[in-house]
């Protein structure tokens, strides 16, 4: 099987019919993806080039691995800063997140 990252750099730069459905194969991809497979992939595609990733695509692939480990609070700690690093519009969403992971961590299970 193609790895996500494979896939990615499968995407052409160019928009058009070719990018949509490379697109279309990274994302079909990515949902069914587990949470280790999606941080291997931020790993190696941020390694490269912090900005190479599109915001969108990476919100939604921080989003799926969350969604997968939700009690694991170095991923909803490492969610949050990346919501942060893509400007102040996500200031709220990543205050939850850190918000969820500190109640984790004092042992109130997320909850408030």
């Amino acid at each position: 099987m193609t790895s996500l990252l494979e896939l990615f750099d499968s995407i052409p730069p160019e928009p058009g019919p070719e990018r949509s459905e490379a697109e279309y194969r990274f994302i079909e991809q990515l949902t069914f993806s587990s949470a280790q497979e999606i941080l291997g992939f931020l790993d190696g595609a941020l390694e490269r080039d912090l900005l190479l990733v599109p915001v969108w695509m990476r919100n939604l692939a921080y989003r799926l691995a969350c969604l997968q480990e939700p009690g694991n609070t170095a991923l909803l700690r490492r969610a949050a800063s990346d919501l942060r690093f893509v400007g102040p519009d996500w200031n709220d969403p990543a205050h939850e997140l850190v918000r969820r992971a500190e109640a984790l961590e004092a042992g109130k299970g997320g909850q408030p």
